[in-house]
């Protein structure tokens, strides 16, 4: 196992927010201050690290796999590498051992001090990169990085000024992405015959630059599709605060928020479409920005980023309902309209979950955000009380193997708070958060050495086989 230096004043930080729990996370040491310059310090030991397991171990069995598993999506199948974040079916999602909680504790905040309101996104992203919970002066650094990194090609905005106001924002996000692609320094090294240990350095700039572009690309797809095109922005903001200009919006409360969405959004292990979908690609050594844009169409499917607005449809469609009929919101005309709802045959929306199997903590804290700040906010008090009668309505339905909510379940009130009401373009914010988690471990891919991903097909006449 890779082993890291812990300065005293890390050590001090650790040990008393989070105590014990914080042997679980490696913290690089101080001596280095840029992002750049710590994961290079890094990269050698963790290369030594893995070829050493794979040379000493790469015979162990680690698990099996079942035809239930091999018709069925893959589920529970441990045959991929990933770095950034582990979900834990009772527990969560924990980044580089952290969970959701422990990140609001430690990671800077705005007002410079941590649990001081929510995560910079900056934060989250040096965390996921090098394993370290930066300081204040780190993350600072970061955000004038990624200002000045995002430029977009001259041609980008144009394009998108010039596609149909009624395509989905999702197919103009990964239009616009992959316009930028023009400006890949991966690509050009690679053309260039940039030898492979060198794969790593070039992915890092195309990876800083994409998440730097990404905020005026939906920025400009929301003002066109919605207001009047126009961007603004104030590069005196955090990553987060900023964007919240480009979109139109002035509201400190809304900017954290943003920052609290984007953050639990960046990441949930490697299995989910997006991030996979992104692994998959970048092993084939396409560049960062072709990558995700693939993970972006990825997301752009209802069965991943689009839950959240279908959750969203559906509270809005119950609300209306118990108007019309003049019903309360109460326990009892929730349970008797979610029986309704699956007694017709109909999902409940924003429950359940293919790994978890408890409420998601991304749920939790966006709870939380909701009590402190709009507590009484008509369609968080529905999301309240679908929450205290639900889990026992699917438990006792037997048809849901997790009948807790999801992150999808709480998201698209909470930004409807706030007057953010074109749930057609939520999956945009999503695709915005979920490139820090998707790039952060394709900088490992490449810094690792990993290989192109190809794992063996069988046909139903093989399966049939195996089992006469």
């Amino acid at each position: 196992m890779v082993k890291f230096i812990l300065s005293n004043g890390a050590k001090f930080l650790a040990k008393k927010t989070l105590g014990t729990t914080q042997q679980s996370i490696n913290l690089a040491s101080r001596s280095v201050t840029t992002l750049a310059e710590t994961l290079m310090a890094q990269v050698p030991d963790k290369q030594k690290s893995l070829l050493a397991l794979k040379k000493e171990h790469g015979s162990k069995v680690i698990g099996q796999v079942t035809i239930d598993q091999c018709i069925g999506g893959a589920r529970g199948v441990k045959c991929m590498l990933w770095e950034t974040s582990n979900l834990d079916a009772n527990e969560g999602i924990r980044f580089r051992g952290l969970t959701i909680p422990e990140c609001q504790k430690v990671l800077p905040t705005f007002s410079g001090k941590p649990g001081d309101g929510e995560p910079l996104l900056e934060s989250l992203l040096w965390l996921l990169l090098t394993s370290e919970i930066p300081t204040k002066e780190q993350v600072d650094g970061l955000t004038k990085e990624l200002h000045e990194r995002s430029k977009l090609p001259d041609h980008v905005v144009p394009l998108l000024n010039s596609l149909p106001k009624d395509m989905h924002p999702m197919t103009q996000f990964s239009i616009g992405l992959s316009a930028a692609q023009v400006q890949s320094k991966f690509a050009k090294a690679y053309a260039e015959g940039v030898h492979k240990s060198e794969y790593h350095k070039h992915a890092l700039e195309d990876i800083l630059d994409v998440i730097a572009i990404l905020p005026e690309i939906a920025a400009t797809i929301y003002r066109n599709v919605y207001h009047d095109g126009v961007v603004k922005k104030d590069m005196d903001l955090d990553y987060s605060g900023n964007f919240c200009r480009m979109l139109g919006y002035d509201n400190k409360s809304f900017d954290e928020l943003m920052r609290l969405y984007l953050c639990i959004h960046t990441d949930h292990e490697g299995g989910n479409a997006s991030a996979h979908t992104t692994h998959l690609v970048g092993s084939t050594l396409s560049d960062p920005y072709l990558s995700y844009s693939a993970g972006l169409n990825a997301l752009a499917g209802p069965l991943h980023g689009l839950a959240n607005q279908e959750v969203l449809k559906w509270i809005q469609e119950l609300s209306a309902k118990f108007q019309a009929e003049g019903k309360e919101v109460n326990a009892e005309t929730i349970t008797e309209f979610a029986w309704e709802t699956l007694n017709a045959g109909k999902v409940i929306p924003g429950y359940g979950h293919a790994v978890l199997r408890k409420t998601d903590p991304r749920y939790t804290c966006q709870r939380e955000f909701a009590l402190k700040h709009m507590p009484d906010d008509e369609l968080f008090k529905i999301v309240d009380t679908i929450y205290s009668v639900m889990p026992g309505i699917l438990t006792e339905h037997g048809k849901t193997a997790n009948p807790y909510p999801n992150v999808d379940s709480h998201s698209g009130v909470l930004l409807w708070h706030y007057g953010f009401t074109q749930y057609q373009y939520y999956t945009v914010l999503f695709g915005v958060s979920r490139a820090v988690g998707a790039l952060s471990q394709l900088y490992w891919d490449r810094a690792l050495g990993l290989p192109l991903e190809r794992p063996k097909s069988v046909t139903p006449e093989w399966l049939a086989a195996q089992v006469k």
